[in-house]
């Protein structure tokens, strides 16, 4: 229950002490799981200090049990063991601290933790975190590599020297971190994510040698994965040797099967490159030369046609054509010119055999009253005495009707 306190009425540091210990004391015993990270073993003493650490977690509570409890498994557990504790939480009130009094201590073999492995396995695998479509590819010339590796390390040493043996140019930054036992977890996840929040890093790698399936464990661990899953930068793994194959390998976007292997994926062979490029200027320079060679053949060809090499050919052969074609012209024009002439003549003649005026010259005469009508009938002469306008081919005189 809560307690009723005020700062005119506090509760004594003793008194919050025993209520603490009160809390604990009822927890009744637990089975804890942890990683040995110090182990003390006085000769003579009847009790054995231990630190147990959860090697996920910054957290660690002390440990102490009879000395009879912890010599039965003693050869099998040292310092970094994983161990699997039945203890009862203890107050020590005068220094106000925790502790577990353990009561039996077994040890986490290697076969339960390859079936821990494999669940997480399992479980990280259904979340979609080893997809292919989540990886990332490598840069082809990185400006810079991250590296988390051991300080002055096999694996550092590979990594650095054959990568600038392949680009002598290629720079790093290193974060040296603990690769093994109860530190390397956080030390490992802390350097991968500040590496992450560097722009100019453009790719990480995290290296180390070979070694036992325990010493290889925190590469598998849950928050070290998930960390690897969240990087925007695209991420190495180059742990132990070609046989291991810790989940860190699953998560990252290039798994290297030794550290050496890593340089070679993450920088490209000067050398080769350098042959390649030349590989490819031979190859454009044969084609550039094949086209111009190509392209002269053809030209050759075409100035080699009879067109080309005599153009006003083709103008003197059909200068006769159009020569004939002219006088064909001009000889069908003449002919219709003729016909029309003859025609016209022919329409001249009878127009003129037929007009008045030849009538007239045979000695016909046409005679006109006073108002111009044409007398056609006796008739139409009019009264006797009348003057009526006779002409005649030769011009017109006057007549008079004779009554």
């Amino acid at each position: 229950m809560a307690l009723q306190t005020s700062p005119e009425a506090p509760l004594p540091v003793g008194d919050v002490s025993r209520l603490i210990g009160g809390w604990i004391d009822r927890l009744g015993a637990v089975w804890v799981e942890g990683q040995i990270t110090q182990l003390s073993r006085r000769p003579g003493a009847g009790v054995v200090f231990l630190t147990l650490r959860d090697p996920s977690h910054d957290i660690s509570v002390s440990v102490t049990c009879f000395r009879q409890v912890f010599d039965r498994i003693a050869d099998v557990v040292t310092e970094g063991a994983r161990v699997v504790v039945l203890a009862k939480p203890e107050w020590y009130a005068p220094r106000g601290q925790l502790s577990l009094r353990a009561t039996e201590i077994r040890p986490v073999g290697i076969g339960e933790l390859l079936v821990r492995l494999e669940q997480l396995k399992k479980s990280l695998a259904s979340e979609g975190l080893f997809a292919l479509d989540r990886k990332k590819p490598l840069p082809f010339l990185p400006q810079l590599i991250g590296l988390v590796c051991g300080r002055a390390s096999a694996a550092e040493r590979d990594v650095l020297e054959n990568a600038r043996r392949r680009w002598p140019a290629v720079r790093f930054e290193v974060r040296n971190t603990a690769v093994q036992g109860v530190h390397a977890v956080n030390q490992v996840v802390h350097a991968v994510k500040e590496l992450d929040a560097l722009d100019e890093v453009d790719v990480i790698v995290v290296a180390r040698g070979g070694g036992s399936v325990e010493d290889l464990l925190p590469f598998s661990d849950e928050e070290l994965i998930r960390t690897v899953a969240a990087c925007r930068t695209p991420v190495v793994s180059a742990i132990g040797h070609e046989p291991d194959s810790p989940l860190l390998d699953l998560v990252a976007d290039v798994r290297a099967s030794t550290p050496t292997d890593a340089a070679k994926k993450i920088v490209p062979d000067v050398g080769e490159e350098l042959d390649r490029v030349q590989q490819l200027r031979d190859r454009a320079l044969r084609t550039v030369r094949g086209l111009l060679d190509r392209e002269e053949r053809g030209l050759a060809h075409a100035l080699g046609r009879p067109s080309m090499e005599h153009p006003q050919r083709m103008v003197d052969e059909r200068a006769s054509e159009v020569d004939a074609l002219i006088g064909r012209g001009r000889r069908v024009l003449g002919h219709l010119l003729d016909r029309a002439d003859s025609e016209l003549a022919h329409t001249r003649a009878r127009v003129l055999a037929l007009s008045p005026a030849a009538t007239l010259e045979r000695g016909y005469a046409v005679l006109q009253r006073a108002d111009g009508h044409v007398v056609r009938d006796p008739a139409d002469a009019g009264a006797a005495g009348d003057a009526l306008r006779a002409r005649v081919s030769g011009g017109e005189f006057t007549v008079r009707v004779d009554g």
